[in-house]
């Protein structure tokens, strides 16, 4: 089965908020531990990757070995090639969502069982699974909608806004803890696809969560209401953020492909009263992050977002629960997307992939693919890589 890509940015749509987003590609690291790379520090190059700041160079991607090993300097070096810049406040409007329409959806791409030739930044570490790092699909899981009004413990789910060009999209993301901040984060997890544009582009602009969105129904079933009436904190524009190396050096949006193994990205937004009480604050918690978690203990996953593709319309925080997630690779070299059974459509993108750890809900993927067939989705296996990114995303003032 072929992946397509959910980068079909799900722009809002023309019904009373049909905001559709796209599910782009993403890979996962598997659990292997590589030893003895040296760190690199991102080079210049002008023929590779894309460029956020006027002027500046691209950045050289590294082997994903040295990539791992990238210090804080080497971040903030790549994060000044994509620069994420503030929201503008009081952008989004219902007008503006009303008007905004989908873009058309990404084309399926084929599954090699080999690595792709040019598209693998380092050699494998390890030698590829006979079976090249694929399981039997799983058994399709329905979707279903969060009960209106939301629970406390969803509100840490929200929308995610956003501007490419003269065209606005939605996604999904979820309030994720801070490592440098803790019971104060004001960052917000999703993926790649929903904050930059891939190799050659750049970053997206005017990005905006707005958590708990539609929490009491007021827009469900066709209803009219107010947009603040659907936004019960407010709209939290981005002032910061980082996306995959590999997904802005890489990455063909309307595609699936190996860079899709490493979908993630996380924003910094701010409070829209312009006080210093944190996201985490205000909508009552966050969720960890759980990095390099073994795969046999991931026994269950439990997705959020809010799809927007028939038969979805966007307004509705949609769930779907399954069973232990199975293996997709697209690039054996890298880690292996975790996959389960679900009918989620465009606009489930980038939303969380839940699990138990010690009894807590922690967050362990985010959507990013999907099958043309809507009968499962696939998200990134964070590794390393993904660790440093938050770590230095939260570090950063």
């Amino acid at each position: 089965m072929s992946p397509i890509s959910r980068t079909t940015r799900a722009a809002l749509g023309a019904s009373v908020v049909a905001l559709t987003m796209v599910v782009a590609t993403a890979c996962g690291p598997d659990n292997s531990d590589t030893t003895g790379a040296q760190t690199a520090a991102p080079t210049t190059a002008a023929t590779t990757g894309a460029t956020g700041t006027p002027g500046a160079a691209p950045i050289k991607l590294p082997s994903l070995d040295e990539l791992k090993k990238w210090k804080y300097e080497d971040w903030e070096t790549f994060a000044q090639q994509n620069v994420i810049t503030p929201a503008v406040k009081g952008y989004w409007d219902l007008q503006k969502i009303l008007k905004a329409k989908p873009s058309k959806p990404g084309q399926p791409t084929t599954q090699p069982s080999a690595p792709p030739t040019g598209t693998a930044p380092g050699q494998p570490t390890s030698q590829p699974p006979a079976d090249g790092g694929n399981d039997p699909l799983p058994k399709m899981v329905e979707e279903k909608p969060v009960p209106h009004p939301f629970a406390k413990n969803f509100h840490v789910n929200g929308k995610l806004f956003f501007q490419d060009g003269k065209q606005e999209y939605v996604c999904s993301g979820t309030v994720v803890s801070d490592p440098a901040n803790p019971g104060k984060s004001n960052l917000v997890w999703t993926a790649s696809h929903c904050l930059h544009a891939g190799k050659g582009g750049k970053s997206h602009t005017n990005i905006t969560f707005a958590p708990a969105f539609n929490s009491t129904g007021v827009l469900s079933g066709g209803k009219q209401a107010a947009l603040a009436q659907a936004e019960p904190y407010g709209e939290w524009g981005a002032v910061a953020g980082i996306v995959s190396p590999t997904w802005a050096n890489e990455a063909d949006p309307e595609y699936g492909g190996a860079w899709s193994q490493y979908d993630f990205g996380i924003i910094k937004v701010a409070n829209p009263d312009g006080s210093n009480k944190s996201l985490e604050e205000v909508v009552g918690g966050s969720v960890p992050v759980w990095f390099n978690a073994p795969r046999d203990q991931i026994t269950a996953v439990s997705s959020y977002g809010y799809p927007a593709g028939k038969p979805f319309d966007g307004m509705e925080l949609e769930h779907c629960d399954s069973g232990k997630p199975v293996r997709h690779t697209i690039d054996p070299s890298r880690p292996a997307m975790l996959t389960i059974g679900c009918n989620g459509t465009g606009g489930d993108s980038g939303g969380g992939w839940f699990a138990t750890k010690d009894g807590k809900q922690v967050l362990v993927s985010d959507t990013s693919i999907g099958g043309n067939d809507n009968t499962w989705e696939a998200g990134p296996y964070l590794d390393d890589v993904a660790q440093h990114a938050l770590e230095y995303i939260s570090k950063k003032k």
